[in-house]
Protein backbone atom coordinates (compact mmCIF):
# COMPACT_ATOMS: atom_id res chain seq x y z
CA UNK A 1 0.00 0.00 0.00
CA UNK A 2 0.95 3.21 -1.23
CA UNK A 3 1.08 6.17 1.44
CA UNK A 4 0.86 9.68 0.35
CA UNK A 5 2.54 12.07 2.47
CA UNK A 6 0.69 15.04 4.25
CA UNK A 7 1.54 18.11 5.41
CA UNK A 8 0.65 18.96 9.21
CA UNK A 9 -2.96 19.99 8.45
CA UNK A 10 -3.23 16.86 6.83
CA UNK A 11 -3.55 17.78 2.93
CA UNK A 12 -0.74 16.94 0.64
CA UNK A 13 2.39 18.55 0.10
CA UNK A 14 2.70 21.67 -1.91
CA UNK A 15 5.07 19.67 -4.03
CA UNK A 16 2.42 16.92 -4.67
CA UNK A 17 -0.03 19.48 -5.53
CA UNK A 18 1.71 20.92 -8.50
CA UNK A 19 2.59 17.88 -9.56
CA UNK A 20 -0.78 16.64 -9.75
CA UNK A 21 -1.93 19.88 -11.46
CA UNK A 22 0.96 19.61 -14.49
CA UNK A 23 0.08 15.24 -14.71
CA UNK A 24 -3.77 16.39 -15.17
CA UNK A 25 -2.41 19.10 -17.88
CA UNK A 26 -0.26 16.29 -19.38
CA UNK A 27 -3.19 13.62 -19.24
CA UNK A 28 -5.70 16.07 -20.37
CA UNK A 29 -3.06 17.06 -23.51
CA UNK A 30 -2.45 20.50 -22.45
CA UNK A 31 1.15 19.80 -22.63
CA UNK A 32 1.55 16.59 -25.46
CA UNK A 33 4.62 14.40 -26.09
CA UNK A 34 7.86 16.73 -26.69
CA UNK A 35 6.51 19.62 -25.07
CA UNK A 36 8.23 21.42 -22.58
CA UNK A 37 6.64 21.46 -18.77
CA UNK A 38 7.04 25.15 -16.97
CA UNK A 39 10.76 25.35 -15.68
CA UNK A 40 11.48 25.63 -11.53
CA UNK A 41 11.28 29.55 -12.12
CA UNK A 42 8.00 29.44 -13.74
CA UNK A 43 6.93 27.21 -10.88
CA UNK A 44 7.94 29.42 -8.13
CA UNK A 45 6.80 32.77 -9.47
CA UNK A 46 3.41 31.07 -10.46
CA UNK A 47 3.04 29.34 -7.06
CA UNK A 48 4.97 31.42 -4.60
CA UNK A 49 7.39 28.54 -3.39
CA UNK A 50 10.74 27.72 -3.21
CA UNK A 51 13.12 26.44 -5.74
CA UNK A 52 13.43 23.24 -3.68
CA UNK A 53 9.77 22.37 -3.85
CA UNK A 54 9.49 23.23 -7.82
CA UNK A 55 12.06 20.74 -8.13
CA UNK A 56 10.40 18.19 -6.36
CA UNK A 57 7.25 18.61 -8.18
CA UNK A 58 9.06 17.98 -11.44
CA UNK A 59 10.79 14.87 -9.77
CA UNK A 60 7.48 13.40 -9.30
CA UNK A 61 6.55 13.53 -13.00
CA UNK A 62 10.19 11.85 -13.88
CA UNK A 63 10.06 9.58 -11.49
CA UNK A 64 6.63 8.32 -13.23
CA UNK A 65 8.07 8.34 -16.56
CA UNK A 66 6.09 11.09 -17.55
CA UNK A 67 8.54 13.44 -18.27
CA UNK A 68 11.92 13.29 -19.14
CA UNK A 69 14.96 16.12 -18.03
CA UNK A 70 17.28 17.09 -21.31
CA UNK A 71 19.95 18.37 -19.80
CA UNK A 72 20.78 22.26 -20.34
CA UNK A 73 17.33 22.59 -22.12
CA UNK A 74 14.53 21.87 -19.83
CA UNK A 75 11.93 18.72 -19.04
CA UNK A 76 9.98 17.57 -21.31
CA UNK A 77 6.99 15.69 -21.22
CA UNK A 78 8.13 12.06 -22.35
CA UNK A 79 7.78 11.61 -26.47
CA UNK A 80 7.06 7.82 -25.71
CA UNK A 81 3.87 5.56 -26.82
CA UNK A 82 4.09 2.75 -24.36
CA UNK A 83 4.81 -0.47 -25.93
CA UNK A 84 1.33 -2.80 -24.98
CA UNK A 85 2.97 -6.56 -24.37
CA UNK A 86 -0.41 -8.94 -25.37
CA UNK A 87 0.30 -11.73 -22.61
CA UNK A 88 -1.14 -14.61 -24.37
CA UNK A 89 -1.61 -13.50 -28.08
CA UNK A 90 2.39 -12.78 -28.50
CA UNK A 91 3.13 -16.18 -27.69
CA UNK A 92 0.40 -18.38 -29.97
CA UNK A 93 1.37 -20.73 -32.90
CA UNK A 94 -0.73 -18.82 -35.29
CA UNK A 95 2.06 -16.43 -34.60
CA UNK A 96 5.24 -17.89 -35.12
CA UNK A 97 4.36 -21.05 -37.17
CA UNK A 98 3.54 -18.37 -39.49
CA UNK A 99 6.48 -16.70 -40.15
CA UNK A 100 6.45 -13.71 -37.91
CA UNK A 101 8.19 -12.56 -34.99
CA UNK A 102 6.41 -12.93 -31.06
CA UNK A 103 7.70 -9.01 -30.94
CA UNK A 104 5.57 -7.88 -33.98
CA UNK A 105 2.23 -7.84 -31.69
CA UNK A 106 4.31 -5.62 -29.44
CA UNK A 107 5.82 -3.36 -31.64
CA UNK A 108 2.98 -2.45 -33.30
CA UNK A 109 3.31 -0.23 -36.78
CA UNK A 110 6.73 1.36 -35.02
CA UNK A 111 8.72 -1.97 -35.39
CA UNK A 112 11.66 -2.39 -32.90
CA UNK A 113 15.63 -2.92 -33.48
CA UNK A 114 17.62 -5.81 -31.97
CA UNK A 115 21.10 -5.07 -30.71
CA UNK A 116 23.84 -6.33 -28.53
CA UNK A 117 22.82 -9.80 -29.70
CA UNK A 118 25.49 -12.77 -28.69
CA UNK A 119 24.80 -16.58 -29.37
CA UNK A 120 27.30 -18.94 -27.25
CA UNK A 121 27.37 -22.36 -25.26
CA UNK A 122 27.35 -22.30 -21.51
CA UNK A 123 27.12 -24.34 -18.79
CA UNK A 124 23.52 -23.52 -17.15
CA UNK A 125 23.37 -21.96 -13.56
CA UNK A 126 21.21 -23.52 -11.27
CA UNK A 127 18.49 -21.82 -11.59
CA UNK A 128 17.99 -22.02 -15.44
CA UNK A 129 19.19 -26.16 -14.83
CA UNK A 130 16.06 -26.47 -12.65
CA UNK A 131 13.71 -24.47 -14.97
CA UNK A 132 15.03 -27.00 -18.03
CA UNK A 133 15.33 -29.92 -15.93
CA UNK A 134 18.80 -30.45 -16.67
CA UNK A 135 21.23 -31.87 -14.66
CA UNK A 136 24.30 -30.12 -12.76
CA UNK A 137 26.74 -29.30 -15.59
CA UNK A 138 24.10 -29.56 -18.32
CA UNK A 139 24.85 -27.30 -21.02
CA UNK A 140 22.55 -24.82 -23.01
CA UNK A 141 22.95 -22.74 -25.24
CA UNK A 142 22.45 -18.72 -24.76
CA UNK A 143 20.93 -15.79 -26.79
CA UNK A 144 20.73 -12.56 -25.30
CA UNK A 145 20.28 -9.64 -26.77
CA UNK A 146 18.69 -6.16 -26.18
CA UNK A 147 15.52 -4.57 -27.99
CA UNK A 148 14.74 -1.22 -29.17
CA UNK A 149 11.71 0.56 -29.80
CA UNK A 150 12.13 4.38 -31.68
CA UNK A 151 15.93 4.18 -30.82
CA UNK A 152 15.19 3.72 -26.97
CA UNK A 153 15.91 0.75 -25.22
CA UNK A 154 12.78 -1.13 -23.59
CA UNK A 155 14.22 -4.50 -22.11
CA UNK A 156 17.31 -6.97 -22.49
CA UNK A 157 16.37 -10.99 -22.98
CA UNK A 158 18.19 -14.09 -22.10
CA UNK A 159 17.08 -17.42 -23.69
CA UNK A 160 18.15 -20.69 -23.07
CA UNK A 161 17.68 -23.51 -24.70
CA UNK A 162 19.02 -27.64 -23.79
CA UNK A 163 22.16 -28.61 -25.82
CA UNK A 164 20.24 -32.02 -25.91
CA UNK A 165 17.44 -30.81 -28.25
CA UNK A 166 19.88 -28.96 -30.58
CA UNK A 167 20.46 -32.39 -32.49
CA UNK A 168 22.42 -31.52 -35.46
CA UNK A 169 20.27 -30.57 -38.51
CA UNK A 170 19.35 -27.23 -40.91
CA UNK A 171 17.01 -26.04 -37.88
CA UNK A 172 19.48 -25.96 -34.73
CA UNK A 173 22.29 -24.46 -36.74
CA UNK A 174 19.65 -21.64 -37.53
CA UNK A 175 18.88 -21.21 -33.95
CA UNK A 176 23.07 -20.36 -33.57
CA UNK A 177 22.76 -17.61 -36.15
CA UNK A 178 22.18 -14.22 -35.09
CA UNK A 179 19.27 -14.46 -37.73
CA UNK A 180 16.80 -17.44 -36.65
CA UNK A 181 14.87 -17.16 -38.84
CA UNK A 182 11.08 -16.44 -39.83
CA UNK A 183 9.35 -17.06 -36.89
CA UNK A 184 12.32 -17.27 -34.63
CA UNK A 185 13.50 -19.89 -32.21
CA UNK A 186 9.73 -21.73 -31.55
CA UNK A 187 9.85 -22.25 -35.22
CA UNK A 188 12.98 -24.10 -35.54
CA UNK A 189 12.18 -25.70 -32.25
CA UNK A 190 9.03 -26.99 -34.13
CA UNK A 191 11.33 -28.42 -36.80
CA UNK A 192 13.59 -29.86 -34.64
CA UNK A 193 10.16 -31.85 -33.48
CA UNK A 194 10.05 -30.00 -29.87
CA UNK A 195 7.37 -27.38 -30.79
CA UNK A 196 6.49 -25.42 -27.87
CA UNK A 197 2.38 -25.79 -27.03
CA UNK A 198 2.11 -24.26 -23.49
CA UNK A 199 3.66 -21.25 -21.71
CA UNK A 200 4.55 -20.41 -18.07
CA UNK A 201 5.52 -16.60 -16.85
CA UNK A 202 6.25 -15.18 -13.98
CA UNK A 203 6.45 -11.73 -13.55
CA UNK A 204 7.77 -9.33 -10.88
CA UNK A 205 8.57 -5.68 -10.27
CA UNK A 206 11.77 -4.62 -8.51
CA UNK A 207 14.19 -1.81 -8.57
CA UNK A 208 17.17 -2.24 -11.60
CA UNK A 209 21.02 -2.93 -11.14
CA UNK A 210 23.23 -0.54 -11.68
CA UNK A 211 24.20 -1.98 -14.89
CA UNK A 212 20.28 -2.29 -16.42
CA UNK A 213 19.44 1.07 -15.45
CA UNK A 214 22.95 2.56 -17.73
CA UNK A 215 21.45 -0.77 -20.24
CA UNK A 216 18.45 0.25 -20.20
CA UNK A 217 18.60 4.00 -19.85
CA UNK A 218 16.59 4.16 -17.00
CA UNK A 219 15.27 7.36 -15.21
CA UNK A 220 15.81 7.40 -11.75
CA UNK A 221 13.36 5.51 -9.48
CA UNK A 222 11.87 3.62 -12.65
CA UNK A 223 11.34 0.04 -11.88
CA UNK A 224 12.09 -2.91 -13.99
CA UNK A 225 9.94 -5.96 -14.83
CA UNK A 226 11.10 -9.17 -14.50
CA UNK A 227 9.52 -11.60 -16.72
CA UNK A 228 10.57 -15.71 -16.01
CA UNK A 229 9.14 -17.70 -19.17
CA UNK A 230 9.45 -21.12 -19.68
CA UNK A 231 8.50 -23.38 -22.97
CA UNK A 232 7.01 -26.62 -22.84
CA UNK A 233 6.36 -29.43 -25.42
CA UNK A 234 2.88 -30.90 -25.14
CA UNK A 235 4.93 -33.25 -23.37
CA UNK A 236 5.73 -31.02 -20.75
CA UNK A 237 9.25 -31.20 -21.51
CA UNK A 238 10.87 -27.85 -21.13
CA UNK A 239 13.02 -26.82 -24.38
CA UNK A 240 13.29 -22.82 -23.46
CA UNK A 241 14.29 -20.75 -20.32
CA UNK A 242 13.52 -16.72 -20.95
CA UNK A 243 14.86 -13.86 -18.65
CA UNK A 244 13.29 -11.08 -19.95
CA UNK A 245 14.45 -7.45 -17.90
CA UNK A 246 11.72 -4.38 -18.94
CA UNK A 247 11.94 -1.28 -18.77
CA UNK A 248 8.41 -0.68 -16.02
CA UNK A 249 7.94 2.98 -17.65
CA UNK A 250 7.81 1.44 -21.13
CA UNK A 251 4.99 -1.32 -21.14
CA UNK A 252 1.73 -1.56 -20.28
CA UNK A 253 0.75 -5.35 -19.87
CA UNK A 254 -2.67 -6.76 -21.10
CA UNK A 255 -3.99 -10.37 -20.55
CA UNK A 256 -7.29 -11.50 -21.69
CA UNK A 257 -9.50 -14.12 -20.33
CA UNK A 258 -12.63 -15.93 -21.38
CA UNK A 259 -14.80 -16.13 -18.21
Amino acid sequence: MNVVPTSENGSPPVYREIAEELRGQIRSGRYADGDRLPGENTLMERHGVARATARQALSVLINEGLAVAVRGSGIYVRSFRPVRRHGARRLSKELWAHGRAIWQTDGEERGYEVDGLCVDETVAEEHVARALQLTEGGGVLRRSRRYLVQGRPVQRAVSYLPLTVLVDSAAARRVREHDSGPGGIYARLAELGQAPAHFTEEIRVRMPTPEESAELRLGPGTPVLEVARTALTSEHRPVEFNEITMDGSAYVLQYDFDA
